[in-house]
This record gives structure tokens, sequence and C-alpha cells, in this order.
């Protein structure tokens, strides 16, 4: 095993390359949506000619060019050069890296739980006061990211080690236009609007929802980012932070409450689109189409932004797509809960280079360059919404930011064999009939069975 943990870390350190070889992809100085002065503050505080910078994270192919085209601005700042390197076995890397002794200067962590055991073993630095206090003060929800990015050192001490840069976004609801505009519906602002709507649609001889848990062997999951959503939506946060840490369990009449709140929409053969019986047997990346027939076999869709990838071939979101926010109630005071995902930087080797890109994670131009092209949401206050590329993107953007709390989807922070098993496969239970106590009481058993 040793010798193979080895050779996992010289592969992964050979991949690496530099993000020089790619040329800026907008002009210092050119485009209004850019705020270049930040760009020119920062160059001219830096100097970091003849240092690398290693950085590692998930993205490859299109993605990795994206990352680069970043990455390409913080070399031509500083004169440092940049190498990165994308894994699609990232998780599995990183680990073998550090234990090897050959870790990059930053990582790049998909999940906040990888990045939480690694502060715990000491392989992660700990970021200056200054950052925490910067994320509270310039990121929408600020506290929200400061605590999905502070975790507990080797000696149990409570640090930040995580930069939120890149989010995306699960609290959204698709719909068509055009089927709206002629059955004379309206967005709803309210959650007992989007339940009052909901039962208007049935009245008038349609289906509200479509609805699928299919995902091969992670089938469920998409129920668990309802459970998700609806705890947000009908508890304070620190009761959403308590369960999926479960500090409370997972039966508690409060989560179980919340299951029974997604099961309102989805265990209601007038309410789905092909009944109750199709919810756990129909693929999430099929689900939507109802969306599109004529008549409507649908009129809505809850799941995140990346689910216009499995659209039809031509949609133009905007025109023949949109979406809403997933609404709070208006009668319990909750404010404006986000729910979502996203990467966090950290520091995984100690150095000058890798200070002083955290500082440039600071700044508008590095989050702005990546909104001006694609797949790209900030929490940042301070960058130019109108950098984003798409009206779509925008508007996804002003949702998060106007978000009153964030949190990060709860499965993911769960240990996985609650999480990325019995979550999933409780919800697929509930979505068939199962009563919401029993399921929630059966994975608790299962969550106490494992520490």
């Amino acid at each position: 095993m040793r010798i193979n943990a080895m050779a996992g870390a010289a592969a992964f350190v050979l991949c690496v390359g530099p993000a020089q070889a790619q040329a800026l992809k907008f002009q210092p100085g050119e485009g209004a949506q850019f705020t270049w002065s930040s760009y020119d503050s920062f160059a001219a505080a830096h100097d970091l000619t003849g240092q690398v910078l290693t950085i590692t994270g998930p993205w490859i192919g299109p993605d990795k060019v994206l990352v680069e085209s970043v990455l390409a601005y913080f070399e031509a700042a500083t004169g440092a050069q940049v190498n990165y390197s994308g894994s699609d076995s990232f998780e599995q890397d990183i680990v073998i890296a550090t234990e090897a002794g050959s870790a990059p200067d930053i990582a790049v962590f998909p999940q906040p739980g990888l990045a939480a055991d690694m502060a715990r073993r000491g392989f992660l630095v700990p970021l200056d006061d200054e950052t925490a206090d910067w994320v509270r003060a310039n990121y929408a929800a600020g506290e929200s990211w400061v605590d999905l990015g502070t975790y507990a050192d080797a000696d149990g001490t409570e640090k930040l080690f995580g930069f939120f840069y890149k989010v995306d976004l699960k609290s959204l609801v698709w719909y068509v236009p055009d089927a709206f505009d002629e059955a004379g519906y309206e967005i709803p602002e309210t959650m007992e609007e989007l339940k009052a709507l909901t039962e208007r649609m049935v009245a008038d001889g349609g289906t509200p929802w479509c609805i699928g848990l299919g995902s091969g062997a992670a089938t469920g999951w998409p129920a668990t980012d309802w459970v998700e959503d609806m705890i947000l939506r009908t508890q304070p946060p620190e009761v959403y932070d308590q369960w999926v840490t479960n500090a409370i369990p997972f039966d508690d009449p409060r989560v179980v409450a919340a299951i029974e709140e997604y099961g309102w929409f989805a265990r209601n053969d007038d309410f789905v689109a092909g009944g109750v019986q199709n919810v756990a047997t129909t693929d999430f990346r099929e689900s939507p189409a109802g969306l599109f027939t004529f008549p409507p076999e649908c009129y809505m869709h809850r799941q995140a932004s990346f689910i216009s990838t499995f659209f039809p071939e031509g949609t133009e979101l905007g025109l023949d797509a949109d979406f809403f926010y997933f609404p709070a109630y208006a009668g319990k005071d909750l404010g404006t809960p986000v729910l979502g995902a996203g990467t966090l930087w950290a520091i995984t080797a100690d150095s000058e280079a890798a200070r002083v890109f955290m500082e440039f994670l600071k700044t508008p131009i590095a989050h702005e360059v990546w909104m001006a092209q694609s797949g790209f949401l900030t929490p940042f206050a301070g960058a130019n919404p109108k950098a984003y590329g798409t009206e779509a993107l925008s508007a996804q953007g002003e949702i998060l930011t106007s978000a009153t709390t964030f949190r990060f989807d709860g499965s993911d922070l769960m240990p996985s064999e609650i999480g990325a098993d019995a979550f999933w496969k409780g919800m697929v239970a509930y979505s068939s009939g199962e009563d919401a106590a029993a399921v929630a009481r059966g994975i608790q058993d299962r969550w106490d069975a494992i520490r």
C-alpha cells in the first residue's frame, strides 16, 4: 500500500501545468464591467517574480481552462508562475500527496467535510483573523461563509481554514414562461403562495410538479435537497447546523416535520407528474422533460442551477425556460435562506505566494473574470454584477447575494454512510410511502451504529 501511495503522489505532482500558457482573456482597462482598479492596486502591492505557486483542485477539461483564465491574472500581476493540476479523483489524490509530504501550496476542496478532516489532522494552514473579518464584511450572509470554512485544528482549536470561491445554487424552481403566461400564473414570492399555486394548478386541471429521484447508485439524493431546503424554511439556521452534525437526532420532530414538508409536494398523486409511484423511479436528468411538452405534463421543477444541462437541446434560458427562488415562508420570519454548494480554497503548504494568492481572491477582478464566462457564481458583494456573462447567471447571482443565510448541502456535510447512503435510501422509502418518523428513526439508528 505504501508503494502505491507514493506512486500516486508522484503522478499527482507530475500532472501540473502552468496557467501562464494561457493569455489574458480580457485585456486590463477594457470593459466597464470589470473593476480594473482592483487589479492595478493588487499588482502595485505585490512582486513575486521567480516564485512558483502550485494549486490542485477538481477541475479538468473546460473547467480547467476557466480557472486557469483567472490564475493568469495573478501571474501577470505578481510575476509568479502558477502550476495548476486538475483531477477527477481529487479527494483521494490530495490525501495521498499530503500524507507523502508533497502537498501543493493550495488545494481547492469541493466539500467542506474533507477540508475539516485535513485541518483536524494538521494538514491545513489557518488563515488570519483579518480574512475572517473580510468575509463577514464582504460576502452576502458572510457569517455563514466563515462558519463553513472554520474547523478544529490538531489541538481542537477552531480556526478559519477555507476561503469559499465559486458557488453553486440549489434553491431554484424551474418553469416555462410561455406555459405560465398562457395559464395566467404569476411567480410566487412566498412558500404560502407556492403552495396555493400548486393547489390552483390542480384545480385548473394541470399537474404542478415533475420530481425524479433516480440517479443510479445515488438514487434519492434530489429528495435530500428538498428536505434541506425545507429545514432552512421552517427552522432557524442553528437547527440545520445541529442536524448535520447530529447534535440533534435525525428523528427530532423538527426534522421529521421538514421531511413531511417535502412530502406535501411529493406524496400527492395530483401534484406530481405520473403520480407518486413514479417519483422514486424517474431519473432526475429526465424529470424536467415534462416542462417542455404541450400541454405541459408539469409546470414546475425544483432543482439546482446545473439542471439546465439536461433541458432539450437549443433551450434558451430566460425565453424557453426560466427559474425563480424557492421561496421562504412569510409567516416564519426566517429571511431568505439559500441552499447550495461550492469550492473552498485552503493553504496546504505555507508560502509567501500562497498567502498573497488568498489576498488575490479578495479582489473583484478575481471573481469578475470567471463571472464573465460561464458556470460561476459568487457571494462577493464587491464584484460587479454586470460582469456576469448571461442574464441567467446574473439573476442567480442576485438570489445568492440577497440571501440572509447560506447553508451547504447537508448530506455532503454528514458522514458518507449517512449523507451518501442512509439518507438517500431513506428518502426513497419515504417517497414510496413509508412513515416519515420511522424513516428518520432508521437513519438515526444507522448514525448511532457508526459512532
